[in-house]
């Protein structure tokens, strides 16, 4: 526009929008009264604009900034679930195994007090550009509201190669995929673990896309959860190679193919360490799933199977990578609700019809 360059950026668990002038190669952050920018829209000189946009406690509401003026909230959706018994929302950071600072989301039952314990969920976003902020209605394929208010906590980690924290930050990943994401959930458990709250016999981990593999990685490495739900997740880096449809996505995080370091794609694969898996394992996928092919989970689950680990494949008929429709959304709710009801809160659920 005239005014200069319009772009948006994330600052860890925040994104706003900001102007850039592009011949002095200054820019500045529109003051908005929110904490989350989603999307704008533009008068034809550039003067005016509406946004999309949220603070961390609401819903997304749209606003106008008339040329010369303030931002003119037009929407009052958060007023919809003014009653609701939403979970309260906190950003924490901990130091990595490493030493590398971490940021995460812990989501706490509004009712929470300091001198009980309670379980801990463990909810790992995708990407691994994804980053998780605080929200009221947490969603997708797990039911984190009713967990809360069941009595858990929930933890959301910004591991390293999350969008928001800079460039040094998001290549911390590279030849370390699921090792350093380990580092980085774990050391987070265990900085709640010492704030005392945490019922330590009952904590769980789930992840869908590049969280699935780091929830597999996490059933093959660790024994400290109860119950892992894998979403759309890696098992092994070479089936993965050589089925997907983003093929440069592998040689860029993991800087070889698995010709050229076969070394490498073992080291990172949560297949790898099969022999040590223990924890009873959900794995979730879309039939056809051209993003992480649903080899990935018939070999994780053969595994499993294999080692009698108590484990269960759920296949989403006629779905890619996301599970994108109400009703079979509803199943995938429904089956994690009951697989970690019953590890960790040894309920039996029954779906219902």
């Amino acid at each position: 526009t005239p005014q200069g360059i319009w772009f948006s950026a994330n600052q860890k668990t925040t994104s706003y929008l900001y102007l850039m002038d592009p011949i002095k190669r200054t820019w500045t952050r529109t003051a908005m009264p929110y904490d989350v920018f989603n999307g704008a829209s533009f008068s034809k000189d550039g003067s005016a604009h509406v946004i999309s946009a949220r603070k961390y406690d609401g819903l997304s509401e749209v606003a106008y900034l008339p040329a010369g003026g303030e931002y003119q909230q037009l929407t009052r959706f958060t007023h919809q679930i003014k009653n609701w018994n939403t979970p309260t929302n906190e950003v924490i950071r901990w130091k990595s195994k490493d030493g590398v600072e971490i940021e995460g989301v812990l989501i706490k039952p509004r009712d929470f007090q300091a001198n009980k314990k309670y379980p801990l969920l463990c909810l790992i976003h995708g990407g691994p550009t994804g980053v998780d902020r605080p929200e009221p209605t947490p969603s997708y394929v797990y039911p984190v509201m009713q967990w809360c208010e069941k009595g858990a906590m929930v933890l959301r980690v910004n591991y390293r190669g999350s969008a928001g924290y800079g460039e040094k930050f998001r290549a911390l990943n590279v030849r370390n995929l699921g090792i350093g994401d380990m580092w980085d959930v774990m050391s987070g458990v265990e900085h709640v673990k010492k704030m005392g709250i945490v019922d330590t016999t009952k904590m769980g981990c789930m992840g869908w896309s590049q969280g699935g593999y780091i929830s597999a990685f996490l059933t093959t490495n660790t024994n400290s959860f109860k119950a892992i739900s894998v979403g759309a997740g890696i098992s092994n880096w070479m089936t993965y190679y050589v089925n997907t449809d983003i093929t440069p996505f592998t040689r860029q995080y993991l800087q070889a193919t698995p010709w050229s370091d076969p070394a490498i794609y073992l080291k990172t694969s949560p297949i790898n360490n099969i022999n040590k898996a223990a924890t009873p394992t959900l794995i979730q996928h879309g039939e056809f799933d051209k993003r992480v092919p649903i080899p990935n989970a018939y070999e994780l689950y053969r595994g499993l199977q294999d080692r009698k680990v108590p484990s269960k494949l759920i296949v989403y008929k006629g779905f890619g990578h996301g599970i994108t429709k109400p009703k079979e959304r509803l199943a995938a709710i429904w089956h994690n609700w009951q697989w970690f009801n019953k590890y960790i809160w040894g309920e039996e659920i029954m779906l219902p019809d």
